[in-house]
């Protein structure tokens, strides 16, 4: 049982004891902005409470999975009456097919879908299946794309349009990586006969939010088809957030194979992959990639992502991307007259910000901004008046369906004050 009057500090500290770093998670940490996590107890709509008994104005909605708020009705009536009737069963249930219809009814070219359990599986499993359907082993990623911890994905690379890839953590052998090949988003690299799959973010949601330059996801397209490599996009933050059917819907770019996550699981453990029949049918049971989870497409998760996405409609939406227009040009509005340079961008329903005088267009951009410091200043500011982003520079803002008026309002004002300090004050300490 939580005590309100244990402090963040002693939750954090006794975390430390049992989690490595006191977390599940190395990105929930504060290490990018300095100061203690936050140990969260409840969450209610657009708002979060920690130990302390301290009600936070919520913009990180678990990294974009909230999309209706914390602990709905509908949705927390969906994984009552689920568990009621058990939680696992090694076997296809109903729920999960019905899922699976939901989202094929969205994207236009998605035949058939693999559960997982988390994104990173996704995306793992997807150039898994893209390389038995090519018989090709080279994949090409960009330059400040996440799709989570796989060895293959851990990469980075040296300057320049694509170079050959290099481990960026420790624990990932060299050879791990030999086959994969870094670009610069929105730049179009070389995609030769032996390359099995493109990867890529078709919004890039984890370096603060860089929109793809106009023709660069067609042009993708185009250069796949010409030596037969297949496109994948990593929806898992983009999938059911932009709009109803996701970002290949927004841009009319149709890849091979789709990954989603976050939102179809309704907050709880659960993603998948997809795509064109033929590709997909390279996996066992019926071809010879083998993947497998015991607990994919979990009966709970599954009647959670269901109760979510029925309440998605157009006007959800509509309601979701007046949200974001308001809140933006609220931000570039104050923190522009404080003579703060930064760049507030939009892609329908999603924000983000760079403390840069220009728009980011890629990775090195975004790392540039985020190495100013300024994010940090405005993160703890922003924070002391009890609203909540995320303890790093490189993730996106998002808003659900239960942020009101008044709460943009709220965070506006905030930021308005925050930018006046941060203006005033070249250094601030945390």
């Amino acid at each position: 049982m939580t005590d309100s009057n244990f402090s963040n500090n002693a939750w954090y500290e006794r975390a430390k004891k049992s989690l490595v770093g006191g977390v599940s998670s190395p990105v929930r940490s504060f290490n990018a902005v300095g100061g203690t996590p936050l140990t969260i107890t409840e969450g209610n709509g657009a708002h979060i409470k920690d130990v302390e008994g301290r009600t936070y104005l919520d913009y990180v909605q678990s990294y974009g999975a909230s999309i209706l708020g914390h602990a709905h009705p509908k949705v927390v009536e969906a994984i009552q009456q689920a568990a009621s009737k058990g939680t696992t069963f090694g076997a296809t249930t109903p729920g999960e097919i019905e899922l699976a219809e939901r989202i094929k009814d969205r994207v236009k070219g998605l035949e058939l879908i693999r559960f997982v359990s988390s994104g990173t599986e996704a995306t793992m499993s997807a150039i898994r299946t893209a390389r038995g359907a090519t018989g090709k082993s080279k994949i090409i990623i960009f330059s400040g794309c996440y799709h989570g911890h796989s060895d293959f994905l851990l990469a980075s690379g040296g300057s320049g349009i694509a170079s050959l890839a290099i481990p960026s953590t420790k624990g990932v052998p060299a050879s791990y990586t030999q086959h994969t090949v870094i670009a610069n988003y929105n730049e179009i690299p070389i995609i030769d006969n032996d390359t099995a799959a493109v990867i890529v973010e078709p919004v890039a949601a984890n370096m603060g939010l860089v929109e793809p330059q106009p023709g660069f996801l067609l042009e993708l397209r185009k250069v796949c088809d010409n030596v037969g490599a297949l496109l994948i996009f990593d929806e898992v933050i983009t999938g059911f957030r932009v709009n109803k059917g996701g970002a290949s819907t927004l841009y009319g770019v149709r890849p091979d194979l789709w990954c989603f996550g976050k939102i179809i699981g309704g907050g709880l453990p659960l993603a998948a992959f997809g795509g064109r029949a033929d590709v997909m049918e390279e996996l066992a049971p019926v071809g010879k990639v083998y993947q497998a989870g015991t607990l994919s497409g979990n009966p709970v998760a599954t009647a959670a992502g269901s109760a979510v996405l029925d309440l998605l409609n157009d006007e959800s939406y509509e309601s979701l991307k007046s949200k974001a227009t308001k809140l933006s040009s609220g931000l570039r509005q104050v923190i522009g007259q404080r003579g703060i340079a930064a760049s507030i961008t939009q892609v329908e329903t999603l924000l983000g910000i760079h403390f840069s005088g220009n728009p980011v267009k890629n990775f090195e951009e975004a790392q540039k901004a985020a190495n100013n410091g300024k994010y940090k200043q405005f993160f703890h500011e922003m924070l002391k008046d009890f609203i909540s982003f995320a303890p790093g520079p490189y993730e996106s803002i998002f808003i659900s369906l239960a942020h009101s008026d008044s709460d943009l309002n709220k965070t506006v004002e905030a930021a308005d004050a925050t930018a006046f300090k941060m203006s005033k004050t070249e250094f601030l300490t945390y």
